[in-house]
């Protein structure tokens, strides 16, 4: 078995892919003629948005609003402070700008515009 997508309820797909392409690069892959799912490569694991209609559609489960807790996305890159910049810059807000940790590894922390919190950091390793 393998992770193969992660999918990130939305009120608004097109708006979140669009946000996700200017902020980190990642390229839209799929998006269903309905507007309601979208896929974008990010590497291995593709992120996926599904509108908030879709999580009560499929589970009866009403989507909630405000900043989304219990995960997070966790992006890599070489160089932390431009993508934070990029990031800022695209619409995303800063929680924490680039520090150093103990193991060696450069962590930012921002949120989408849709309240995904989103560490963005060195690879390890």
């Amino acid at each position: 078995m393998q992770l193969r997508y992660v999918i990130v309820y939305v009120e608004d797909v097109p708006k979140a892919t669009q946000f996700y392409e200017n902020a980190f690069g990642f390229a839209v892959r799929f998006v269903h003629e309905s507007n309601m799912y979208a896929e974008m490569d990010s590497g291995q694991t593709l992120l996926a948005f599904a509108h908030n209609d879709m999580l009560k559609m499929n589970t009866g489960l009403e989507a909630q609003g405000g900043v989304k807790t219990g995960f997070e996305l966790a992006l890599t890159t070489d160089d932390v402070h431009a993508a934070l910049h990029k990031a800022v810059n695209a619409g995303a807000k800063e929680l924490a700008a680039p520090a150093e940790k103990p193991w060696g590894q450069t962590v930012a922390y921002v949120q989408d515009p849709f309240g995904a919190i989103i560490e963005i950091c060195t690879p390890m390793g």
